[in-house]
């Protein structure tokens, strides 16, 4: 191949696996981001969400919407910020429980002071302490972790709002 040939876009498909025809709560979520129309996903991959981002791997294919992978949950959202600000329409970043989080909320608040809109999707280890792997799930676990960007955004919900809502906000009809 010379210089000058465009080198071929590689795409892995993902096999089904055993448990195909199943649907997950994460096969859920990913397919409504995908009903709003959202075109990319950014995240910093992690264990706290890893049910979502396998489903939009293995259950969506990584198309529509397809991940787009950050050094930082700032600059997800950061990103998506922008992304709105010149398509008119959002983006999604997933941030990790607690710390992450921390890390996004002033790229959040900036999002909401521009009055931007942008979908935040966090996740964060099993709220039934007796579930709760030793060090790692204790450090990603919170009661309340909307509580850090509550003041500044339209839900902080540990379930998401109804799909009605959810398009009313962030899909095609929305109005800033």
């Amino acid at each position: 191949m010379n210089s000058k040939q465009a080198i071929p876009l590689r795409r892995d498909i993902p096999a089904a696996g055993a448990g195909a025809g199943s649907l997950w709560a994460s096969d859920a979520i990913a397919e409504m981001i995908r009903a709003l129309d959202i075109p990319y996903v950014l995240l910093n991959p992690g264990s706290s969400f890893r049910g979502l981002h396998d489903s939009l791997v293995n259950h969506l294919g990584n198309i529509d919407p397809q991940m787009l992978v950050v050094l930082h949950e700032e600059h997800a959202v950061a990103i998506a910020h922008g992304y709105a600000k010149v398509a008119g329409k959002p983006l999604a970043a997933i941030v990790h429980s607690n710390v992450g989080l921390m890390h996004a909320s002033m790229a959040i608040f900036n999002a909401w002071v521009d009055r931007v809109p942008v979908l935040v999707l966090g996740a964060t280890g099993p709220v039934d302490a007796a579930k709760r792997r030793p060090w790692i799930d204790w450090m990603h676990t919170a009661q309340d972790q909307g509580a850090l960007v509550r003041d500044f955004s339209k839900w902080t919900r540990s379930r998401l709002p109804s799909p009605r809502r959810t398009r009313r906000c962030c899909g095609p009809s929305r109005s800033r």
